[in-house]
């Protein structure tokens, strides 16, 4: 699959796949022989992959780590769960507090609807 079809698939920006690629927030990609990009299965996984923790809040700085973890090889395992589990517990935090912005925007919306007095209103 060439770059335009994977930017495409995943709506992200070719230009944001081939940064990805220069920085070493997924591996290398594969070439043809005149030298594009073809995005085999495993490159589309991990452009996936990156697309998916950025998304989340993942720094690119922990990806780059991630990423040259894993291609030292397996006696990195231990290293890279450690990694994914600090960037679970960022995640679980991050998660907590829009949870509770999203309770108090819900409990605000609530006040509109119910007539009685907003316990809110000095805050509003």
């Amino acid at each position: 699959m060439n770059i335009q079809k994977v930017a495409e698939t995943l709506d992200v920006s070719a230009d944001t796949l081939r940064y990805w690629e220069r920085v070493g927030a997924i591996p290398p990609v594969p070439r043809s022989q005149s030298g594009y990009r073809e995005y085999d299965t495993a490159a589309l996984d991990w452009c996936n992959f990156a697309k998916c923790m950025r998304a989340a809040g993942v720094s690119i700085e922990a990806l780059i780590e991630y990423i040259a973890l894993y291609q030292v090889g397996p006696q990195t395992t231990d290293a890279r769960k450690r990694l994914l589990e600090d960037q679970l517990a960022t995640i679980a935090a991050k998660l907590q507090e829009v949870q509770g912005t999203y309770d108090r925007l819900s409990e605000k919306i609530a006040h509109y609807g119910g007539g009685g007095p907003n316990p809110f209103a000095h805050h509003a």
